[in-house]
Parts: C-alpha cells; structure tokens; sequence
C-alpha cells in the first residue's frame, strides 16, 4: 500500500529525479522510491553483513549499463524495479527486526 507524504526537494534534486523520470518513463514518486531502495540495498548490507540479498547496487548498474545499448522495454524496466522493491523490503524488514532486538536488551 501506498502512502502519500510530502518531500521538500532543493532545485537540483528535482531536476535529476525529472531527468531519471524521463528517461526511464516513470513517475517522480516511482523515481524517489526506487533512490531510497538503492539506498537501503547499498546501507544495510553494510551494516548487517551476515544478510545476503538477491540484488545490490552494483547488479542493478550493471542492468542499467547493459540495457542502455538497447532501448528497455517497459516490462525490462518493471522487472528490474520489482526485484529492487522486494529486496529493499526484504533488507528493510531485517533491519527493523535487528533494531526490535537491540532494543529488547
């Protein structure tokens, strides 16, 4: 389920995620979601080694270079962002539990 919140961006921010947003034929709200599941896919791993996701940061450049010779069909793109969304829950999920459990303490 999607929730809708409010982000201030500063001016260059709001020109990249457009920039993103175009060239992959996406929403903004699809373009920011998928930059905060990078971001957790880069950030827990780190942080909990002991997790192993399907999918990191550097598979996902490495989809996007490869495809970027070819233009990406729209299923391509949805593919991919699926795969990112549910392994981002997944890394997000772990976290939060290993968090619950310090707290516990």
């Amino acid at each position: 389920m999607l929730k809708r919140y409010q982000v201030l961006l500063p001016d260059w921010l709001e020109d990249y995620v457009k920039l993103l947003a175009g060239k992959y034929d996406l929403s903004f709200s699809e373009i920011i979601r998928t930059i905060m599941c990078n971001w957790i896919l880069a950030s827990v791993p780190i942080l909990y080694p002991e997790l192993k996701l399907g999918i990191m940061p550097k598979d996902i450049l490495e989809m996007v270079k490869a495809e970027a010779n070819i233009n990406m069909e729209s299923e391509d793109v949805h593919r991919i962002l699926s795969k990112i969304y549910f392994e981002a829950r997944k890394a997000a999920e772990y976290r939060m539990a290993q968090e619950k459990k310090k707290k516990k303490k």
